[in-house]
């Protein structure tokens, strides 16, 4: 598994975490990075993940409210989105990519391609 795809997972976790009890985000990547056995690298990448998350939550899709959106697959559109707008040393296809992989993994059936066609949109609009 890749430094930053794993970084990518811990901060899934966390926001997903977050999200449902509203732990301390300290406490929880904490606990995560010991989980995952993550060097320092990995959990700095994935604190600026969850840093920009929380700091710039935005709605991304016209079709889908957030509260419609299953949680893995909202949690991972914040994630990319943030990549996406604010991370310009992070390539576009990576992260699209591991978003999709990591739907796939702790999503639904069908949030690969959710995931897909949401990030497909946000990575027009950041093109354009």
């Amino acid at each position: 598994m890749g430094r930053r795809h794993l970084a990518r997972e811990i901060a899934l976790k966390v926001l997903f975490e977050l999200e449902g009890n509203g732990k301390d985000v300290e406490q929880s990547i904490a606990y995560h990075v010991r989980e995952s056995r993550a060097d320092e690298e990995v959990a700095s990448f994935a604190r600026l993940l969850l840093q920009g998350v929380l700091d710039e939550l935005s709605q991304a899709s016209r079709n889908w409210g957030l509260d419609q959106m299953a949680k893995v697959d909202r949690t991972l559109l914040r994630i990319a989105t943030f990549e996406i707008r604010f991370l310009p040393s992070v390539p576009l296809k990576a992260a699209i990519n591991e978003s999709i992989e990591l739907a796939k993994t702790f999503g639904g059936p069908d949030s690969g391609k959710f995931v897909n066609g949401i990030l497909g949109k946000i990575a027009a609009e950041a093109s354009s």
